[in-house]
């Protein structure tokens, strides 16, 4: 038994073992925890100042909207970029957006508009964060590590998950919402050191792009002839856009559904985090990824986000809760580990964009949306659609995964797409995994 649990942690935190890695682990865990006193207390404060779904919804466009108009070009120049440079620019740059926000918070009464505007500036962070951290992940690990180092960088965001809500509703409740705005800044400390510490003669950096004409369309065309990557974003700018606004739906819900308060919320969400943080170490053993696990956890996420809907108090809301956060982040996962892992290195700074624009960027869309749902029809109907959103991308995953087979070349029976791809890939047929190096 003890030999077995040995392995066992042996083979969910094998990456660890990487120094870099280790560091860069390290400054984001506490970094994470800070962005995640921004998040809530800026959907707190808007609610606190309007009491209106749609204006929080509009609070979650301009955090993302960015993402979703410069996305493919801030990957561009991630592939074109120093990783860990261009990382510390960007951390200078977001811990400077919170001083900001602390500022603003401060303020009686705290003005609307201008938290609107210094949100859009943490957009843009946002967008050349995302793409840079995700493929500086595979830049610090060996190839037989990727799966794993990708799968505990989402542990990490969904730990950060548990104890930042909690510390948020704490600090808000005690002393007001400018004081999260300034935790957060100071934690920007963390990662700005750790970068500082690694070790660049042990990282693994890819061929910079060159600069030429094109490149942004010559990503989406890359992305085209990639079953692995287009049918995973497909999925993920469907399910990003009416799923994964927690930020609008879930304090509706708890607030006026439920007829809960604040601190509650951040409880709530902090439960949900328990089950993200079980399901991305669950799958951190994982070898191998395919569309397959996409699909089924798109289904488990909206089978949740379903049960999770008919709670009829907060005592129920609370158990169920953790379903909701293991179904989200198994979907996260898996979708985010397929793109790592099948995108040509030197596209894998776009490709991580285009992810990114379509998860996070579909949010200017359907935040409002959500919001506007929830004040019409209650947050109960807000919920529904985000679980109607995930059974309709598993679908379509079914029905894309299966098409793309379909395909035969008379001469040796194989599809089209098959000649394309390694032999290794083709033994489960329409389940077509890719294993990693062991």
């Amino acid at each position: 038994m003890t030999l077995r649990i040995r392995n066992l942690r042996r083979d969910t935190f094998k990456s660890m073992h990487v120094r870099n890695f280790r560091l860069f682990f390290g400054g984001q865990l506490i970094s994470q925890i800070g962005n995640w006193l921004t998040m809530i207390a800026m959907t707190l404060l808007v609610l606190s100042i309007t009491g209106n779904g749609l204006a929080v919804g509009i609070m979650a466009a301009c955090q993302f909207l960015p993402v979703l108009l410069i996305g493919p070009w801030a990957g561009l120049i991630a592939d074109r970029s120093d990783k860990r440079r261009l990382l510390f620019i960007v951390q200078v740059v977001a811990m400077l957006q919170s001083f900001a926000l602390a500022a603003l918070a401060f303020m009686r009464p705290t003005p609307l508009i201008p938290l609107y505007l210094v949100a859009l500036v943490g957009g843009v962070t946002v967008a050349f964060d995302n793409p840079a951290r995700r493929a500086f992940v595979t830049e610090m690990v060996p190839d037989e590590d990727m799966n794993n180092a990708v799968s505990l960088n989402s542990a990490l965001m969904t730990s950060s998950r548990i104890f930042g809500p909690a510390l948020a509703g704490l600090l808000i409740h005690l002393y007001g919402y400018g004081w999260c705005f300034l935790v957060d800044a100071f934690s920007y400390i963390a990662v700005l050191v750790c970068l500082a510490m690694m070790r660049t003669s042990e990282l693994r950096p890819t061929a910079v792009a060159v600069r030429a004409k094109g490149q942004v369309r010559e990503g989406l065309r890359y992305v085209r002839t990639v079953p692995e990557l287009w049918i995973p974003l497909a999925m993920m700018a469907l399910v990003g856009t009416f799923a994964f606004n927690f930020n609008v739906v879930i304090p509706l819900f708890v607030e006026k559904s439920l007829s809960g308060s604040a601190a509650q919320f951040t409880l709530v969400l902090s439960a949900m985090s328990v089950g993200s943080l079980i399901g991305a170490l669950s799958v951190a053993r994982r070898k191998s990824i395919s569309i397959r696990d996409v699909v089924v956890a798109s289904l488990i996420f909206g089978a949740a986000m379903t049960l999770f809907s008919f709670a009829p108090t907060l005592g129920v809301a609370f158990p169920v809760a953790p379903l909701v956060g293991f179904g989200s982040i198994s979907f996260l996962t898996a979708s985010t580990a397929i793109v790592q892992i099948f995108a040509a290195p030197n596209m894998r700074g776009r490709v991580l964009a285009l992810q990114a624009m379509v998860f996070l960027g579909s949010t200017p869309i359907g935040g409002p949306i959500l919001g506007a749902v929830s004040d019409a029809w209650g947050a109960r109907a807000g919920l529904i659609v985000g679980a109607l959103a995930c059974f309709a991308a598993a679908a379509f995953g079914v029905v894309a995964g299966r098409r793309r087979l379909a395909v035969r070349v008379p001469k040796d029976g194989r599809t089209e797409v098959e000649q394309d791809l390694p032999i290794d890939l083709l033994d489960a047929g329409s389940d077509a995994r890719s294993p990693l190096p062991a």
